[in-house]
């Protein structure tokens, strides 16, 4: 063995986790809009190259309400990892989201605000 060349050897990489993002929206509304904007933003910070996002439009497709159970929009469902998480509205409350995302831990003995 040449220790040289066996110091080069690199250990694979860690699978990276992947998370899948629905983002269920009924046109081009300004809630639609700021939702779609304000995740954009959270995953590019917090996911970086880690994600898939999907945005659904109900009023082209509304059948595909039902396979999430959409009962309000827009609505955030994150079908990956799991469990399956669900948050509803525009998104604007970051640190609201990245608690429901599981992205950061919920703060200890305190309101949450709502």
């Amino acid at each position: 063995m040449n220790p040289t060349t066996d110091s080069l050897k690199t250990t694979p990489a860690e699978p990276v986790e992947l998370w899948e993002l629905r983002l269920y929206v009924a046109g081009q509304t300004p809630k639609s809009l700021a939702a779609f904007a304000n995740l954009k933003r959270l995953c590019e910070e917090h996911l970086q190259e880690r994600y898939v996002l999907e945005v659904i439009d109900l009023l082209k497709t509304p059948q595909l309400a039902e396979d999430d159970q959409i009962l309000a929009v827009p609505t955030l469902v994150r079908k990956l990892p799991v469990p399956i998480r669900k948050i509803i509205g525009d998104l604007s409350n970051t640190e609201r989201v990245l608690v429901g995302l599981d992205l950061r831990p919920r703060a200890s003995g305190g309101n949450d605000g709502n």
